[in-house]
């Protein structure tokens, strides 16, 4: 008897352990269901809260859709900002389900990841916003070029707006704490490099180019006495 008892032990653990697991596992399961739903909630109120205040129409002007679509990417700005924040509640979800089950080394990873997420959205949203600043700036620097008439003008406004989106970039890839200072150094080193041939240029060989370049901008007979 005491050795059928013995036979049977290891049954009765696992017993004991599955009747222990099913109800958290049926939990963990609600859990990702409740928030599956919930997730596609919060998708839609995005996607319709977005469009309502044209948040479109300011990434499509800023040229980050266009960008989108030469990529290959069927979604707009709008449809990845509510895309990440649908990946946000599913993540969450995926928290409570996994921590409910005890298995905390997933959990971490996933906390990890949930946290990560915002950053981009910060990202995606300074990329929106600095890129259509960039351009209503090189367009209207190009018109007071032209004004003056400046025959780069158009030159002069799109090297404005390369280096607004460049800076912006730089700024979201901070946010995302990728690069670092790395990446804020190459790009001060490239900067000053630009800076030094430029100087180096107009100071040294290139006077009498800088006087024609000069001379091309501002004709004389538009200068003030």
């Amino acid at each position: 008897m005491e050795r059928i008892d013995v036979m049977l032990e290891p049954v009765r653990v696992f017993l004991a352990q599955l009747a222990d697991l099913l109800p958290r596992l049926g939990l963990a399961l609600l859990v990702l269901v409740v928030g599956y739903f919930i997730a596609r909630g919060v998708k839609f109120v995005i996607i319709k809260a977005l469009r309502a205040g044209n948040f479109h129409v300011l990434s499509d002007r800023a040229g980050i859709d266009g960008f989108l679509r030469d990529g290959g990417v069927a979604a707009d700005t709008t449809e990845i900002l509510a895309m990440l924040c649908y990946w946000i509640v599913i993540l969450a979800a995926l928290v409570v389900g996994f921590n409910g089950l005890g298995l905390n080394y997933i959990t971490d990873l996933l906390v990890r990841v949930l946290l990560f997420v915002p950053k981009v959205i910060v990202a995606v949203v300074i990329l929106a916003f600095g890129a259509y600043f960039a351009r209503f700036l090189g367009n209207a620097l190009c018109a007071y070029a032209k004004k003056l008439q400046l025959q780069d003008a158009e030159l002069l406004g799109k090297l404005a707006q390369y280096a607004i989106v460049t800076f912006v970039v730089l700024i979201a890839l901070d946010q995302m704490n990728i690069g670092g200072d790395i990446v804020r150094q190459t790009f001060l080193i490239v900067l000053a490099g630009v800076v030094f041939a430029l100087a180096l240029a107009f100071g040294i060989g290139g006077k009498d180019w800088a006087a024609e370049l000069l001379e091309r901008w501002w004709p004389r007979n538009n200068r003030k006495p």
